[in-house]
């Protein structure tokens, strides 16, 4: 397990850009997609959302789908952002080439969009089948010839994130020399009212780690990373490393993270140690930062069990609201932006410390020299995971 993981592509769609390039520039300028729905089909319109603004026709026509096509809305982002992330990359052959996809909703929007149909006369079946999300790994993959590798990681919040876990051991082990690594999540009214339901959702922007917090708002993207074995890159842009990686599980609660962030804090020390790094090596933390109130609380705590002195940190899912199993796939391209650019994204609609921890995020963009950047993603179930992004392999 000693092969250096480089980074050599990355593409993205999320509610504040439709490319690398978009989502860069709202992130330098502070402007966060967070709207009323108006793709969504839901009673629930004065709830904030990370929408991206096209409906699925608009999506399939963009990928010259014909109308009898059985895409999931996240597959048709996640074959998007895969498209830029191979471009950028110089794949034009898929094969020996691993997928390692994270969702969580899958096909679950097709699902209860159709599901009185398929009761009533066993119609839009081929729907139905797109509930499993496995389902929403193999449309992408088939339509990129993807066969060598392919696999689904479903570990709610950090599925993104394991799954760029996984393709990194994939190729320090020898496996593969070449993995696609990401996530896709989008909206569906059983994730909205089941966040809403559990008196999680704030119908005001989020505040992370913002005493004042009221909760999350949830939003759709997809991201993916291209994994090569730097020993096999030629002639190609190195846009940083995947150094470190850990994950744990709080083995405390469904739907909330334990008081000391156990979990959390066990994952961020396994990332360390796999990276070979300490503390102090940290420039920049991307935290999960949900704006819950026991979530910033809880990974509070385990930042300050971790860190003597507090590195600079932020939660981008200020801008973006929080994708879900697509989360770990999008912070990991900002984790990247702020390596490449030695630049720092602000929290938004932060205010005041919480009172317990007295930490205090990074509220404007900000230059820095950024060597190593942690990545968290905390998901349901105490599935926790951090990443290590790093400039030097």
């Amino acid at each position: 397990m000693t092969k250096s993981v480089a980074v050599t592509g990355m593409g993205i769609l999320s509610s504040i850009g439709r490319n690398v390039e978009e989502n860069h520039s709202a992130l330098v300028q502070g402007k966060h997609g967070l709207s009323n729905p108006e793709i969504l089909d839901t009673n629930h319109r004065n709830l904030p959302i990370g929408e991206i603004k096209s409906s699925n026709n608009d999506l399939a026509e963009m990928l010259n789908l014909d109308k009898n096509h059985v895409f999931t809305r996240a597959a048709l982002l996640g074959t998007l952002a895969l498209k830029e992330a191979v471009k950028a990359s110089g794949i034009n052959d898929f094969t020996n080439i691993g997928f390692v996809n994270g969702t969580s909703v899958g096909g679950m929007d097709m699902t209860e969009r159709f599901y009185r149909d398929y009761e009533k006369d066993g119609t839009n079946l081929r729907f139905i089948q797109a509930q499993h999300p496995g389902f929403t790994t193999e449309q992408i993959a088939n339509y990129f010839g993807i066969d060598a590798y392919v696999t689904t990681i479903s570990t709610a919040c950090s599925s993104a994130a394991n799954a760029i876990m996984m393709g990194a051991r994939l190729i320090r082990s020898g496996r593969l020399d070449k993995v696609i690594v990401g996530g896709t999540d989008c909206l569906s009214r059983f994730t909205l009212n089941g966040f809403n339901s559990l008196k999680i959702y704030s119908e005001d922007f989020p505040k992370p780690f913002d005493k004042d917090r009221q909760g999350l708002n949830l939003g759709e993207a997809a991201a993916y990373l291209v994994l090569e074995s730097a020993a096999s890159v030629q002639n190609k842009e190195i846009l940083g490393y995947v150094s470190g990686y850990g994950n744990a599980n709080d083995a405390f609660h469904q739907t909330a993270s334990s008081e000391n962030g156990e979990g959390a804090y066990l994952a961020m020390q396994k990332a360390l140690k796999t990276a070979n790094l300490n503390p102090h090596h940290i420039e920049y933390i991307n935290a999960h930062g949900t704006a819950t109130l026991n979530n910033d609380l809880s990974e509070s705590r385990a930042l300050i069990r971790t860190f003597k002195e507090m590195p600079a940190f932020s939660s981008t899912k200020s801008f973006t609201g929080h994708t879900l199993a697509a989360a770990g796939a999008i912070e990991a391209v900002f984790s990247l932006l702020a390596i490449k650019n030695q630049e720092i994204y602000p929290n938004l609609n932060f205010e005041s410390q919480i009172e317990d921890s007295k930490l205090e995020p990074v509220t404007q963009l900000k230059t820095a020299n950024i060597e190593h950047v942690l990545s968290n993603s905390f998901g349901f179930g105490g599935n926790c995971t951090s990443l290590i992004f790093s400039k030097n392999g």
